[in-house]
C-alpha cells in the first residue's frame, strides 16, 4: 500500500499541478550527466563502428546505474529518518517522472497557437517532434501534435506508471534515464549510428509492454469517450507493425483508428525527406478539434492504465 498510494499521490500531483515552471527537474541533472558521459567517451574509446558501440552502451549502463543509485541511497536514508519523510520524498519523486499534464498543455499550446496563425503553430509543435516544421501545412501541423500525444501516451504516462510500480522510484527514475538516453543520443545520423545504438535498443526493450498495455487502454478509453473503439482495435491489430520502432506504431494506430484519420506517413528531417509508414485510413481530414480528442483519449487511457495497474499489484501484494 506504501508504494501505491505514492504512485496514486504522485500521478494527482502531475494532474492536478503538472511541472512547475522555473524549479529544477532531475532529468536536467541527467541530460547533463549524459553529455559529460558523451564528451569523456568519445575522447577514450576509438572512433571506429567497434569503439563507438562500447562507448555508448557503458554511457548506458553508467547513467543508468547512477539514475537508480541516488534516489535508492537517499530514499533509504530518508526512511531510516522518519517513515513518512520517506512517503513524502518517494511521493515527490513519483510526481517529476509522470508527464500526463505537460503532454496536454503540449496540445493546448499547439492548438492554440495555430488558432492564431499557422506560423506559430510550426513554431509551436517544432519544440515537440524532431522533423522539420518550417514547411509543414495546417494539417501537418495537427497531424505532428496528435502523433506526439499519442506516441508520449508510453513514454510519459504507461511506462513511468509499471516501472514505478515494479520498483518504486528508483526503478522509475532509471527508466526515465533509458528514456532520456535514447531521446539524446538513439538517433539514426551520422553522430549517432553506432554510439546510441545501445540507448535505442534498450529504449525498445524496456517499451515492449508498456506500448502494448498503453494500445490496449486507448482503445478501451476511446469507447468510454463516445469514439470507434471497434474501428481502433481493427486498425491497430493492422497497421501497429508498420512503424521501423516495435513500439510507436502500437499507440499511434490505435488513435489514428479511434479518431478515424489517417497518422504518419513522410516526413522530412533535418533537410531530408524520410519515408514513413502511415497509420489508419484517410476517412476524413484532420482537424484542430482532434488535438484535443487525442489529449482526452491519452487522458483515459492513463487513468485506466493507473487503476489497472494498481489493481494488479495490490492483488499480487495480498
Amino acid at each position: 500500500m506504501y508504494l501505491t498510494c505514492a504512485v496514486l499521490l504522485g500521478f494527482a500531483l502531475d494532474w492536478l499541478l503538472g511541472d512547475p515552471q522555473g524549479l529544477w527537474h532531475p532529468v536536467c541533472a541527467i541530460g547533463r550527466l549524459i553529455s559529460l558521459g558523451e564528451k569523456l567517451l568519445r575522447r577514450v574509446f576509438p572512433k571506429t563502428p567497434r569503439g563507438e558501440t562500447a562507448a555508448g552502451a557503458l554511457l548506458w549502463v553508467t547513467v543508468c546505474a547512477v539514475s537508480f543509485a541516488v534516489p535508492f541511497a537517499l530514499l533509504r536514508w530518508l526512511r531510516g529518518i522518519n517513515l513518512w519523510l520517506g512517503f513524502a520524498a518517494e511521493t515527490l519523486m513519483c510526481w517529476q517522472i509522470f508527464a500526463r499534464r505537460s503532454l496536454a498543455d503540449a496540445g493546448a499550446q499547439v492548438r492554440g497557437a495555430l488558432g492564431r496563425s499557422l506560423e506559430e503553430g510550426r513554431a509551436a509543435v517544432a519544440m515537440y517532434v524532431g522533423r522539420d516544421t518550417g514547411e509543414m501545412d495546417a494539417q501537418q501541423v495537427i497531424k505532428a501534435a496528435v502523433e506526439t500525444v499519442a506516441e508520449n501516451t508510453t513514454d510519459g504516462v504507461v511506462a513511468p506508471m509499471v516501472y514505478l510500480l515494479l520498483g518504486g522510484a528508483p526503478l522509475g527514475w532509471l527508466y526515465k534515464a533509458v528514456n532520456t538516453l535514447d531521446s539524446m543520443v538513439g538517433y539514426h545520423s551520422e553522430r549517432y549510428e553506432y554510439f546510441g545504438k545501445a540507448s535505442a535498443r534498450m529504449d525498445d526493450l524496456f517499451n515492449l509492454l508498456p506500448a502494448r498495455l498503453a494500445a490496449v487502454c486507448l482503445i478501451a478509453g476511446a469507447g468510454m469517450l463516445g469514439l470507434d473503439n471497434r474501428n481502433a482495435l481493427r486498425v491497430f491489430r493492422r497497421d501497429r507493425a508498420r512503424h521501423k520502432s516495435p513500439n510507436a506504431g502500437q499507440t499511434e494506430s490505435a488513435c489514428a483508428g479511434a479518431l478515424h484519420v489517417q497518422l504518419g506517413g513522410d516526413a522530412s528531417y533535418f533537410g531530408k525527406a524520410v519515408k514513413k509508414a502511415a497509420f489508419g485510413d484517410p476517412d476524413r481530414p484532420v482537424s484542430q478539434g482532434d488535438i484535443g480528442r487525442a489529449v482526452d483519449l491519452m487522458t483515459a487511457a492513463s487513468v485506466l492504465a493507473l487503476a489497472l495497474c494498481c489493481a494488479v499489484r495490490l492483488i499480487l501484494t495480498f
